[in-house]
């Protein structure tokens, strides 16, 4: 994307996000990566008459090659860390989420939002006030209910217990001290309790494996008792789903983590094929999916921090909350969370 017109949608963002005059924000990099969206970021920050800075981290060492969560470079520099908390927003050009250091920044005053997609992504789900009133009326029903069911033709039948972790909302932007998004987003999400998740999901082709960024071509049957995963059985996409997570050497792997649904209309879920590069915002987004995950929990305040991590969008299934529906067969019901095309179809 032209600079210009990546400075003009950093402008957007950050004038959605509230920075203002007398703000400080600070933008975290990593090596030689998306320095052109941190100088689009300092563009935008003097433009609205914050002031700003750029820190930039070098790059990890070589690892094991999995995304392990978590996991970051401000771990042994406290110095740094220390600067950030300073700051009124942090742009996150990294993906510090489920890190110790992500947690601490967020707890001094700090809102943070990551922008670690490609470019054309960001210009075509850029969020809207609309699009976040939609989100919130997710987060506020799904904080309301004491269960979630989750059920699919091709046999997922799961049950969520409810109420000991808080909902979360993702739309794309912050405003709020302390609060942490995503660029782009759009979905609600909560935990089940610790041994409160039983029964079986069963994934099916076209189904989403991330961080994989693949699509399942081979249906995957997950049983999940007492809140883990107990069996995986399948093709290939159940022997690379089994084989990655043991590779972690974590038994807190198997934990199910955050699940709720997506409502961006403009998402696609063919995303994967037209943007590479990116970790799958829209397909975490896109109208009417249910996604579950897997691994950690500390997100939503639990305890589980293990590194492995899936996110695991589904298409075509329903969703209810102490048994009322929300969403069908891929549909979202409520009139209040379509958009307004769609309220009356």
């Amino acid at each position: 994307m032209d600079q210009n017109l990546l400075n003009e949608i950093c402008l957007r963002q950050l004038t959605l996000s509230g920075v203002h005059e007398g703000e400080t924000l600070a933008v975290l990099s990593e090596g030689a990566e998306r320095l052109d969206y941190a100088d689009a970021f300092l563009y935008a920050a003097r433009r609205l008459g914050a002031s700003a800075f750029h820190m930039r981290l070098p790059m990890p060492g070589a690892g094991s090659g999995a995304w392990a969560v978590g996991q970051s470079e401000l771990g042994g520099n406290p110095r740094a860390v220390e600067a950030l908390k300073q700051a009124d927003m942090l742009i996150d050009l990294k993906f510090l989420l489920f890190s110790k250091e992500q947690f601490a920044i967020q707890d001094a005053g700090t809102r943070i939002l990551t922008v670690v997609e490609p470019a054309p992504l960001l210009a075509r789900l850029m969020p809207t006030p609309e699009l976040r009133e939609r989100v919130e009326v997710g987060a506020e029903l799904l904080a309301k209910a004491g269960t979630m069911r989750i059920t699919s033709p091709a046999g997922t039948d799961v049950t969520y217990r409810l109420g000991v972790y808080p909902t979360m909302s993702e739309y794309g932007y912050t405003d709020q001290p302390g609060r942490w998004d995503h660029w782009p987003a759009a979905f609600v999400f909560t935990g089940g309790a610790d041994d409160g998740v039983d029964g079986t999901i069963v994934l099916s082709p076209g189904d989403v494996l991330l961080p994989f960024n693949t699509y399942v071509q081979t249906p995957v049957t997950l049983t999940i008792e007492k809140g883990f995963i107990t069996d995986i059985r399948g093709g290939l996409d159940a022997d690379l789903l089994s084989s990655y997570i043991k590779s972690f050497d974590d038994p807190r792997g198997y934990g199910m983590s955050h699940v709720g649904w997506g409502l961006d209309e403009r998402a696609h879920w063919h995303g994967l094929t037209q943007f590479p590069g990116g970790m799958g915002m829209e397909l975490r987004s896109f109208y009417g999916n249910v996604m579950f995950s897997i691994g950690p929990n500390n997100e939503l305040g639990g305890p589980n921090d293990t590194p492995c991590h899936f996110d695991i969008p589904m298409r075509g299934c329903s969703l209810f909350l102490d048994d009322e529906p929300v969403v069908l067969d891929g549909d979202v019901v409520i009139p209040e969370m379509r958009p307004a095309a769609r309220r009356n179809a």
